[in-house]
């Protein structure tokens, strides 16, 4: 509930700032092999962990086991219908959609929507990674 009446001068502010994007996985080594196929820098050593961060640059992707998650929040479920999230990754060029596109689906991860060349100028497309987690894939045309 926020708090009213208080006298704003006395209030100690903080600005959150977004630094993470958390991603939980049922199998670490699957679900980093994914990521690293989209040129994410993961090392070996981290497909044995329980938990992983990667820096994208003053925000941090971060992998979860749900060993993890309910370590801390015995409650939780794994979620189920529709996504909330997705994950975009710019592929340069509507080539490089393409090509992305081809080299995530031949390595057996699955496809949701292929390329196409969508109404707001881009080529897009959709996979999923190994969780069901929705990425797309894009770039201006």
């Amino acid at each position: 509930m926020p708090r009213t009446g208080a006298d704003r001068s006395t209030v100690f502010r903080v600005t959150p700032r977004l630094a993470g994007i958390e991603i939980v996985v049922a199998d670490m080594a699957v679900a980093l092999a994914f990521y690293r196929l989209l040129g994410l820098d993961i090392p070996a050593a981290a497909d044995a962990e329980q938990h992983v961060e990667v820096d994208l640059g003053g925000v941090r992707l971060l992998f979860d086991l749900p060993s993890t998650i309910t370590s801390f929040d015995p409650s939780w479920t794994e979620p189920s219908g529709g996504h909330r999230i997705a994950l975009a990754f710019d592929c340069g060029t509507p080539d490089g959609v393409d090509a992305t596109w081809t080299a995530v689906t031949e390595a057996g991860y699955p496809g949701h929507l292929e390329p196409w060349d969508a109404f707001w100028g881009q080529r897009y497309a959709v996979v999923h990674d190994p969780d069901g987690t929705t990425v797309d894939l894009y770039a201006n045309r």
